[in-house]
């Protein structure tokens, strides 16, 4: 099987570390090829274009960062031998969106799936990503023995554009259970109750949620460097998430709070930051 990676940041690195422990036939493109030099000693071919990436391959993987940046790299790639390619796209982006890159690489003579993962860099790693796959049933069955490579339990949701709306809403939980859970721990903080106490109760409750643990530590000691998931993205996608949630009328003024505390977040200088860096915002008087 024929790799290619078009980005390889964060998540696309540790991506392509999986995909290379699997003995798979792998070529990586970045913009900047400094960043996936690397790679080379470990058995990749590092393609310095994306036509590159995708003439060698027979299934590309879309890792980037938005759709504007997918836009990009599409259109600087040679779409004249797309045949028998499969892109399946893995960023977060919205449904509108991937059913414009469908049509777009469909017109080509291409196949598309949509795959948007949840995890971070330890589950890119062990291959215990969620994938939240979209679109034809036959291009998922061609992609699936891959993507069993990256999660223990791949699924189909639906059509084009399901998959990137299910993706949305997940991140929309990671900002709102973030935001909600420092804003009780400042409080917690302020009044000087034992905080493993009060985490004791929140674990005996229905209310608990398994993010509270991993974020605590950073919350606690201001620590936020060395992201899995970095600031700036989490609010790249509430913002792409109240606008999907604006075309369907939805009442989003709870997320809107959960916006402009990311905003606060980032003006902080904080935007490569892991997203717990929320907490900095709402008590920025703690040190």
């Amino acid at each position: 099987m024929k790799i290619a990676i078009l980005g390889s940041g964060l998540m696309g690195s540790s991506v392509a570390e999986r995909l290379l422990t699997r003995q798979c036939e792998l070529s990586l493109y970045n913009r900047s090829i400094d960043k996936i030099a690397g790679f080379s000693a470990q058995g990749a071919h590092i393609c310095h274009t994306p036509t590159e990436a995708v003439q060698r391959s027979e299934i590309i993987i879309l890792l980037l960062s938005d759709a504007d940046a997918i836009a990009t790299v599409l259109d600087n790639i040679d779409l004249t031998n797309f045949h028998n390619k499969l892109f399946i796209q893995m960023g977060t982006i919205a449904p509108q969106q991937s059913q414009h890159i469908e049509a777009q690489l469909q017109n080509a003579g291409a196949s598309y799936l949509e795959c948007p993962v949840l995890g971070s860099l330890p589950e890119a790693r062990s291959g215990k990503l969620i994938l939240m796959a979209a679109g034809n049933e036959e291009h998922y069955q061609r992609a699936l023995p891959l993507l069993q490579l990256m999660g223990e339990t791949p699924r189909l949701i639906g059509e084009t554009g399901q998959g990137a709306a299910v993706k949305l809403a997940m991140n929309q939980l990671i900002a709102g259970l973030t935001a909600t859970f420092s804003l009780s721990l400042a409080m917690i903080e302020e009044y000087q109750i034992d905080v493993e106490q009060f985490m004791q109760i929140v674990r005996e409750s229905a209310l608990y949620a398994p993010t509270f643990d991993k974020k605590l530590e950073r919350m606690l000691n201001q620590q936020f460097s060395h992201p899995n998931f970095p600031t700036k993205h989490l609010a790249k996608d509430v913002r792409l998430f109240l606008q999907v949630a604006e075309s369907l009328r939805l009442n989003t003024q709870a997320l809107e709070g959960v916006n402009r505390l990311l905003d606060n977040t980032i003006a902080m200088g904080l935007e490569d930051t892991d997203y717990s860096a929320i907490y900095a915002a709402i008590s920025p008087d703690r040190k």
